[in-house]
């Protein structure tokens, strides 16, 4: 097991030791590094890790995701701003760069950069200098690089999508990530570790995995990799009812959230909120969107209709519906 700061990172399979004994090799050095891997796999804490393999480990860690910011402003956060360079530019802004020196620099989803950002961040790296948008002051940067990305950037490069001299200053020591699905002596100590990190954050008395639900993590294909992991145990640590996990609170027979269901937000109020209250929410949610049908409204929160019903009798939700069918069976309510 290797470490990246508060996250630890499990390495029992070949694929993935190799990837952090790469990661610790080349932490004292300066050279650019590029981590590969698909969408979930961990290649932040990767990066984090050849940081902390690095004399820079007492610097900054700045992390970046090139996906997340517009490209008309991914130049103001990379290299900063002066005051007025722009309308909205009320004040002077470090970007990235000037955070990150003296440590380490992770440009995130580097593939998703535009061919006129890709030659700004070449100028960069070539010269080791840049500007604030809006300044003439010529600024030093001493950051090391690592960048990461999900795509296949040698076929990028191909389609014109990605510059070459870019991506060879970047690939400089690439280390791939390996998916989930081919970590298998890694799946149950993640699952172990998530679960006992659930249980103590969420205060719920959930102490193991029974032999149903590990079977069913063992035949699950993990397309979401740990971060789908990850999800489905909190998840399970939230909903199930005794102090184990059983394999229908994993709710694995979907494949991923559909996308009707991609619009749940939770909000945080800033006193927070009792977890019964979040329960309650999910619960109500998922009925109105059902219908009121708590067969359907199961399913949608990866439950049993028995536990639902069980959940709903707890917290005394009614429905008009519910009152005139009272007489009858549970039928399909």
């Amino acid at each position: 097991m290797g470490d990246a700061g508060s996250e630890p990172i499990f390495a029992n399979a070949p694929a993935m030791r190799e990837a952090v004994d790469v990661a610790r090799r080349v932490g004292p050095a300066r050279s650019t590094v590029l981590v590969t891997g698909e969408t979930g796999t961990g290649k932040e804490l990767v990066a984090a890790l050849v940081h902390a393999s690095s004399p820079r480990r007492g610097g900054p860690f700045v992390e970046v995701n090139c996906a997340a910011v517009p490209d008309t402003l991914l130049e103001s956060e990379l290299f900063g701003h002066e005051r007025g360079a722009f309308t909205g530019a009320e004040q002077r802004r470090r970007g990235r760069f000037e955070q990150a020196s003296g440590g380490t620099l992770l440009l995130d989803e580097i593939g998703e950069l535009s061919l006129a950002t890709q030659a700004k961040l070449l100028r960069v790296l070539q010269d080791q200098a840049f500007h604030r948008l809006g300044g003439t002051s010529l600024l030093r940067t001493d950051a090391r690089i690592v960048a990461a990305t999900n795509r296949d950037l040698e076929a990028c490069v191909a389609e014109g999508a990605f510059r070459r001299d870019l991506y060879y200053r970047l690939a400089v020591v690439p280390i791939h990530v390996p998916p989930l699905r081919e970590r298998p002596q890694d799946l149950m100590p993640l699952a172990e570790h998530f679960r006992a990190r659930f249980a103590q954050e969420l205060e719920r008395d959930v102490r193991c995995f029974s032999p149903g639900a590990i079977d069913r993590l063992r035949s699950h294909a993990w397309p979401g990799n740990v971060r789908e992991l990850r999800n489905a145990i909190e998840r399970a640590v939230l909903l199930c009812e005794e102090p184990r996990i059983d394999a229908e609170d994993l709710s694995l027979e979907r494949s991923g959230l559909r996308e009707a269901d991609a619009g749940f937000r939770l909000e945080l109020p800033d006193g927070g909120v009792s977890l019964d209250a979040i329960e309650r929410r999910a619960v109500q949610l998922a009925l109105e969107r059902a219908g009121y049908v708590q067969k359907d409204a199961a399913h949608l929160l990866g439950v049993s209709r028995r536990k639902l019903n069980y959940a709903v009798r707890r917290m005394g939700i009614t429905h008009p519906t519910w009152r005139r069918n009272r007489s009858r069976s549970d039928g399909d309510t």
